[in-house]
Parts: C-alpha cells; sequence; structure tokens
C-alpha cells in the first residue's frame, strides 16, 4: 500500500515538472530571466500550491524524498534528451531571437519575445552601451537573458580575456 503512495507521489511530481515546463515556455522565458518582486511571489505561491498536488496529504519525510528525487530524476532525464536530441532542446527552450543588428531593432522578434523597447534599452544601458546605435548585435536569448554586443563591450571583453603583453626590445 505505501508503495503504492509513492508511485503516486512520484507520478504527480513528474507530471506538475512537466506542466510548469509547459507553462513557462507558453507564457515566456521574459518573466523566468529577471525576477520582479510580483513574479518572486509568483514563484513562491506557484510551490505552494502545487506542494499538495505532489504528495497529497502525506507530509512525511519519505513523501518528501520521493517527491524531490522524482524531480531530480526526470529533471535529469530531460536534461540528458536535450543533450542527445538538439530538436527537443529547440521545442522545449525555444531559439535565440535576433534584436538588434547594427542599431536596427528587428521588431517581428521584439514583439515575438513580448519585449518593449524601453526594456530592451534599459538592457542596453546595462550593458554600459550608451546608445542603440553602439549595439552590433542583441539577442534574445534561449534562457530570457538579452547579450548586447557592441564595440565598446567586444573591446573590453578582449581586454580582460586576452591581455596584450609587449615584450621591450633589448
Amino acid at each position: 500500500m505505501k508503495m503504492l503512495r509513492y508511485l503516486y507521489i512520484a507520478f504527480s511530481s513528474i507530471s506538475i515538472y512537466l506542466f510548469i515546463i509547459f507553462a513557462i515556455r507558453l507564457f515566456g522565458k521574459k518573466d523566468v530571466s529577471q525576477l520582479s518582486i510580483s513574479d518572486l511571489v509568483f514563484v513562491l505561491l506557484l510551490s505552494n500550491s502545487v506542494q499538495n498536488a505532489m504528495v497529497g496529504a502525506d507530509s512525511s519525510l519519505a513523501g518528501g524524498l520521493v517527491a524531490a528525487t522524482s524531480l531530480f530524476v526526470v529533471n535529469y532525464i530531460i536534461k540528458l534528451i536535450v543533450y542527445r536530441f538538439p530538436k527537443i532542446e529547440r521545442l522545449i527552450e525555444g531559439e535565440p531571437l535576433l534584436l538588434v543588428y547594427k542599431g536596427k531593432i528587428n521588431e517581428k522578434n521584439l514583439a515575438k519575445a513580448k519585449i518593449t523597447k524601453d526594456e530592451l534599452l534599459e538592457t542596453v544601458r546595462e550593458h554600459g552601451v550608451a546608445s542603440l546605435d553602439d549595439v552590433e548585435l542583441a539577442v534574445f536569448e534561449m534562457d530570457g537573458n538579452i547579450s548586447i554586443i557592441s564595440e565598446k563591450t567586444e573591446n573590453e571583453y578582449i581586454k580582460k580575456k586576452i591581455p596584450v603583453r609587449i615584450k621591450k626590445r633589448e
């Protein structure tokens, strides 16, 4: 009887996990990459609301461990599948979207990512770039972050990562 209850907890936990992945994919990654206060409250309430669906009335240590183990196992399996099958990764994670190319905004991709021009400009400034005209490339990444590449950021990256050493001639 206990084994059947633990199988139910595992099944419920895995079902909730898959549902939340699907819901995040459906409602957008932007909300996950940078949590506002309302997003944080949402995540806390969401976790609380699905807890009972995963473990039911079982508040025992064993029930919690079964739920947690189920989540770890299904997460590991999904990571393996995504690693081995890139098409499935694109289905789950999506693809990067080009938002800006050589200072010009791609309005279609900006709308697809549900990012306002003000949010894009804020991100540009956060990357230390003064103007949109200075942006060579802005990409909405699969993890919900925006990468900005400009001549300034390229030069700073090169300076930090590849220090130039000049030898003096004797």
